[in-house]
């Protein structure tokens, strides 16, 4: 059993804290993504528009993954925390051992039923008949590295909630420098086109796997016993509860996704711009989109563990003084994101595709009407985090849910009827807003039950 020490989680300043929890792990999500855009930009330049349009049919399936991943894994990273807060070691233990079980569970079933379903799957996620050949043959690649992406996934939240997320930072760069070197060796020097560029990637995310593999007996207040590693109903049942959250917000991404991919499909058909150039630049937009969503995701992960911790150890101002920085740094954020695409939207389509003034045209017209309420996208992830942490799922999960699945998805439905493309984009800003106002809602709902319980003043 692990000896039990001072944990900075309690004492250090939670500035000093947000910074050392927020900061690798936004780090470690850009530089992802960056070379996900890296890989986009040598692609567009190699095959155009059609090699951009099928990775961006195949990506969904890698956020389906996610989905389930971040279930398991965030479910795990908050559980622990609160065993800690709570001094619960062996059960924090527990948690660990199972959530690694059900992780070794699912990478087998991805393997069977991915194999099984990988046609059917690209016409559902959007592909054209021009597309589909290129999505399948690079999703066929993809699906090799996918359970070494999900052991990466998995063990960044368990590091990062055991208190080193640095770590999880050199793991990912290991893989995204791999991958940035070889994209170009493969896709030009050998001429291997979209293949090359799934290949790179599958070698670099098994590379960031290994590494965090590596560093399960290096844990330092939890640990991976052999007669846990099972999966025990109770736990497994926790984890779902806490991980639930996570799961939706995913899974509703990849609803948003295919949902929005088959808008492309049928909407830009009826356009000047057809259906190919609608279908890559979202799939390209969605690339950049993710950076500033990276800077998100750090700062609300990186608030749960301390947020997770100090409600266990019954140390609620905290828990509200955290939890008021990062709505602060979100907004920030948010807005910072907002001026950079409306300024710049004219110029991001020529870096991805050259010579087609076309494609550059679609991308200044979406990116103006797609991002026109960014500024309040992050508080929403703040606030959805702030519920997880304190073991409320269900709020977290009504705040998960409601961009894509509430707002989003039913507006771009409805609004595309009757307004084709421009309906399906301007869903969009109108499901930021009501996200927002619900995050305040739900907050303010939340303040006023701690007063009446005593926790604050």
């Amino acid at each position: 059993m692990k000896e039990q020490t001072a944990n900075p989680l309690a004492t250090e300043p939670i500035g000093k804290l947000l910074l050392q929890f927020s900061v690798p792990t936004a780090l470690t999500l850009m530089v992802n993504y960056l070379y996900n855009i890296v890989d986009q930009i040598f692609i567009g330049q190699k095959t155009g528009i059609v090699g951009i349009a099928a990775t961006n049919v195949a990506f969904p399936l890698t956020t389906l993954c996610m989905a389930i991943t971040l279930m398991i894994a965030d479910g795990c990273a908050a559980n622990i925390s609160l065993h800690l807060g709570r001094k619960e070691q062996e059960q924090a233990d527990s948690a660990f051992g199972t959530a690694c079980a059900m992780l070794v569970l699912f990478d087998i079933l991805l393997l069977i039923f991915g194999n099984i379903f990988l046609p059917q799957l690209m016409y559902a996620f959007g592909a054209t008949e021009t597309v589909f050949s290129a999505a399948l043959e690079y999703s066929r690649i993809i699906l090799i590295g996918l359970p070494f992406m999900i052991c990466n996934v998995f063990f960044t939240a368990i590091i990062r909630a055991d208190g080193n997320p640095k770590y999880t930072m050199k793991c990912m760069m290991a893989g995204a420098v791999i991958n940035v070197v070889l994209d170009p060796i493969f896709i030009f020097l050998l001429d291997m086109g979209i293949t090359g560029a799934a290949i790179a990637t599958v070698i670099g995310q098994v590379v960031s796997g290994l590494l965090c593999i590596r560093y399960i007996p290096k844990l330092q207040n939890i640990a991976l016993y052999r007669e846990k590693f099972r999966l025990c109903a109770q736990q497994c049942k926790e984890v779902v509860r806490l991980g639930i959250p996570s799961f939706f917000t995913q899974i509703c991404a990849a609803l948003m996704q295919i949902v929005m991919n088959n808008m492309m499909r049928k909407y830009g058909a009826a356009t000047v711009y057809g259906s190919d150039i609608a279908l890559s630049c979202y799939g390209m937009v969605m690339k950049i989109y993710q950076l500033a969503h990276s800077m998100l995701v750090g700062v609300s992960s990186g608030t749960q563990p301390i947020n997770g911790y100090n409600f266990g150890a019954k140390q609620y101002d905290r828990v509200r003084k955290t939890y008021r920085l990062a709505v602060t740094v979100a907004f920030l954020i948010s807005l910072f994101w907002f001026l950079f695409y409306q300024i710049f939207a004219g110029s991001i389509g020529a870096v991805f595709v050259k010579d087609s003034p076309l494609y550059v045209e679609f991308t200044k017209h979406f990116l103006r009407i797609y991002m026109i309420a960014f500024f309040v996208y992050g508080p929403p992830m703040s606030t959805s985090s702030f519920f997880q942490a304190i073991g409320k799922p269900s709020k977290a999960l009504l705040l998960s849910l409601s961009r894509q699945a509430f707002f989003l998805v039913p507006l771009a439905l409805i609004l595309s009827s009757i307004y084709g493309l421009d309906g399906a984009l301007a869903a969009a800003p109108i499901a930021d807003l009501l996200t927002f106002i619900l995050a305040v809602v739900l907050i303010a709902t939340e303040r006023q039950s701690w007063k009446k319980a005593g926790m604050i003043s």
